[in-house]
């Protein structure tokens, strides 16, 4: 993206006289192509997943070239839900490291090495170096999201500074670019050419993202660069012996499961989605035993606990467009519209269109109605969300029903049901986001972003226990069941409304 480069007054992280991106400060140019690259190569080894696992499988469609790994849809749909869950699920391990360890800066080129690494490891053959390399991405991508948008407020004066939310909005343009392009170069290439080229290609747009922002780094605020609460000696000492104790224990549990030949994927995929659950659910019960909260603070986390189940059973649906809704666009939706023939991973830049295109209107919308005192609320927001989700899967039971007898539906269905989504995900995320901010006790102010990121790891777990548990996610029955209650958890969250916003305190 070509940068519009002026003078003007020094801020932080804009030294005298320096150059400026867009009015604001140079960093934000680097952070920007960094996160752009980074999702780029996120976006499009994802957009590759579900397709790669299903080629060669039973569930395949027959002209999907092959040289996949061949697992069927309940298996490709449970290793795709674990991945996702332990992105997000990272996050907070990923805060933990900046804030203790390394700083928000070397946290996040550790990252991106990480994550280059992993690309190119499911760039090599063979399951062993697959399953490896989603690991790696997974933890690179964990370590990165936690502190790249935290750099990004470093860039600025205080929570004040006028440019702040200008700021964020020109970096959240930066992931949804990356979030378009990837599927539309990575996707054909690894779809029609060669699937362990479109993984190497995602190495290569991390590399260059990595390469970028070391070398811009000079524009970065000196704060980034700051370990805030650095671990003692002891500390250092005392995580070591528990993270090598457990290490020690994971290594010789699975070792004698593999040795004795009993090893399946389930064995790795079941344990990690009981922590996906587990983990959210222990991290909220500890903030909400914790005596030191005042009365208050404690009636906001209840509060809270309610948009978090409701942002989790949200999530569970949504990112089945990546593994579901996608997998249907590959074997059940034409591939061609208008006489344009297209890969089906280009399903996967919708939502970034959308979101590009409606995230304006929204914000233009939700200033009109406060001016008018109109404005819906916080409640009503999230209500709407869970209830266009659920839409969306009441619209995927038509294209279902229509394709049941082979035949192959337009893909302005599968269009369709992404706009939906997209929709409910810009009445939902970004007030879950604000919500998040002002609902935490001062004491957990942040780590509740962390905890947000969970309910994400929370839904997709649950889609994956599922998947191995035997429901067929693909299957209408299912769908229509996770319809009704996404439209029935919309409704309950309205229905009490009162007993939630009193919780709420002043924030409304």
């Amino acid at each position: 993206m070509a940068s519009s480069l002026t003078k003007e007054s020094p801020g932080q992280g804009t030294p005298a006289g320096g150059k400026t991106f867009f009015g604001h400060p140079r960093g934000l140019a680097t952070l920007f192509m960094t996160e752009m690259w980074e999702r780029f190569s996120f976006y499009g080894m994802r957009a590759l997943l579900t397709i790669y696992l299903l080629s060669g499988g039973p569930d395949a469609e027959k002209g999907v070239r092959d040289g996949g790994l061949g697992f069927d849809l309940a298996t490709t749909t449970a290793i795709y839900s674990i991945y996702m869950a332990l992105v997000y699920l990272l996050t907070m391990p990923g805060g933990w490291l900046a804030d203790r360890l390394w700083g928000p800066r070397k946290t996040v080129a550790i990252a991106a090495i990480v994550i280059m690494a992993g690309h190119l490891s499911l760039a090599g053959p063979g399951q062993g170096f697959f399953f490896l390399g989603l690991l790696l991405v997974a933890l690179g991508s964990g370590l990165l999201k936690a502190n790249i948008s935290t750099m990004v407020g470093h860039l600025y004066d205080g929570p004040n500074d006028p440019r702040r939310d200008g700021g964020f909005t020109i970096f959240y343009i930066g992931i949804n670019v990356g979030a378009f392009l990837a599927p539309l170069i990575i996707g054909t290439v690894g779809e029609k050419h060669s699937w362990h080229l479109g993984f190497a290609l995602a190495a290569i747009g991390m590399g260059i993202g990595l390469a970028q922002f070391l070398w811009g780094t000079k524009h970065l605020s000196p704060e980034s660069n700051k370990v805030p609460t650095p671990l003692t000696a002891e500390e250092r000492n005392s995580w070591l012996r528990k993270g090598l104790t457990w290490l020690i224990i994971a290594a010789v549990f699975y070792g004698v499961v593999v040795f004795t030949g009993h090893f399946t994927l389930n064995w790795a995929m079941i344990p990690l989605g009981a922590l996906g659950i587990l983990i959210p659910a222990a991290v909220l019960f500890r903030i909400k035993r914790d005596k030191d909260l005042s009365q208050g603070d404690q009636a906001k986390v209840s509060g809270y606990i309610w948009f978090f189940v409701a942002a989790a059973a949200f999530w569970m649906i949504y990112d089945q467009g990546g593994s579901t809704v996608q997998a249907f666009g590959t074997t059940k939706t034409s591939g061609e519209l208008l006489g344009i023939s297209f890969p089906s991973t280009w399903f996967q830049s919708l939502n970034p269109v959308f979101v590009m295109a409606l995230a304006p209107v929204f914000a233009w919308l939700w200033l009109w109605l406060n001016r008018k005192g109109k404005e819906p609320s916080t409640i009503l927001k999230f209500s709407a969300g869970l209830f266009l989700i659920g839409v969306s899967f009441f619209f995927f039971l038509m294209p279902l029903a229509m394709a049941s007898d082979g035949t192959k539906v337009s893909p302005m269905w599968v269009l369709g049901i992404y706009f939906i989504q997209t929709v409910g995900e810009l009445c939902l995320s970004p007030v879950g986001l604000s919500l998040t901010t002002k609902m935490a006790p001062v004491k957990y102010a942040s780590q509740m972003m962390g905890i947000w990121f969970l309910a994400n790891t929370a839904g997709d777990s649950v889609t994956s226990l599922l998947s191995i548990g035997g429901v067929d996610m693909s299957g209408s029955r299912a769908i229509l069941v996770e319809a009704i209650l996404a439209a029935l958890a919309g409704l309950a969250i309205y229905m009490f409304r009162k007993n939630v916003r009193a919780r709420m305190g002043e924030i409304h």
